[in-house]
């Protein structure tokens, strides 16, 4: 059982270097004992025998796929926790994802599944390096969450402000535009997409767009990621 619990460490570790590399909550502590603990609530389901010092005196024949259901309810509960929304933006996800995959290897490892929780392992880290750096490379839509507000009485069109986000190489997403007003200032947020990757002006620019558009007192423009 302890080399079980071991080798579970460290291949959570190893799953949660990346995380820590790139600088987030969850890393390879999180990671590892994430992994080991779902191999030791598995393993011990394997020893019926040796429960309570082997002396219960009953009949105990105990379901390995309940223990699974169990590590996988409580580990939801703890990637929901690194999910974080702010405003339009989703982050966590991906590490809740890898969370979760941390707790499969354990599972894997406490059944005695070494060598598929080694692949599990592996996959999953080239799944977070390398596919990252895929998406960069393959075609994308770069979107951005514009939040503006008007001058007070100020009234804005909304096919004016799509012709001018157009001129920029992006466009408007359908059903995103929402639109509050304080005190007679109007507040507009939407979401923006690139029409082409390769022709979308940048933030920056775009944030030199808004100072010049009629009417626009305050604005924040983020990069949107879900």
């Amino acid at each position: 059982m302890f080399l079980n619990l071991l080798g579970a460490l460290f291949l959570g570790a190893l799953v949660g270097y990346e995380r820590a590399y790139h600088g987030r909550a969850a890393g390879m502590r999180t990671y590892g004992l994430v992994c080991m603990a779902s191999t030791a609530l598995t393993v011990f389901a394997g020893y019926p025998a040796l429960w309570y010092g082997g002396h219960s005196g009953l009949p105990i024949n105990p379901d390995p796929t309940r223990v699974v259901q169990g590590i996988v309810t409580g580990i939801g509960f703890l990637g929901a926790g690194v999910i974080m929304k702010e405003g339009l933006n989703i982050r966590g996800l991906t590490t809740a994802a890898s969370i979760w995959a941390a707790s499969a290897i354990g599972v894997l490892v406490g059944v005695g599944f070494y060598m598929a929780a080694i692949s599990l392992t592996l996959l999953s880290a080239i799944c977070m390096v390398w596919i990252a750096k895929l998406e960069y490379w393959l075609p994308s839509r770069a979107g951005v969450a514009i939040l503006v507000e008007f001058e007070k009485g100020f009234v804005p069109h909304e096919e004016a402000l799509r012709k001018v986000a157009l001129e920029h190489g992006y466009e408007i997403a359908k059903d995103s535009l929402s639109i509050s007003s304080h005190d007679r200032h109007a507040k507009w947020h939407f979401i923006a997409f690139a029409i082409d990757s390769k022709k979308g002006s940048s933030v920056s620019e775009l944030a030199r767009m808004m100072n010049s558009y009629e009417g626009v007192e305050n604005f924040d423009l983020t990069h949107c990621r879900n």
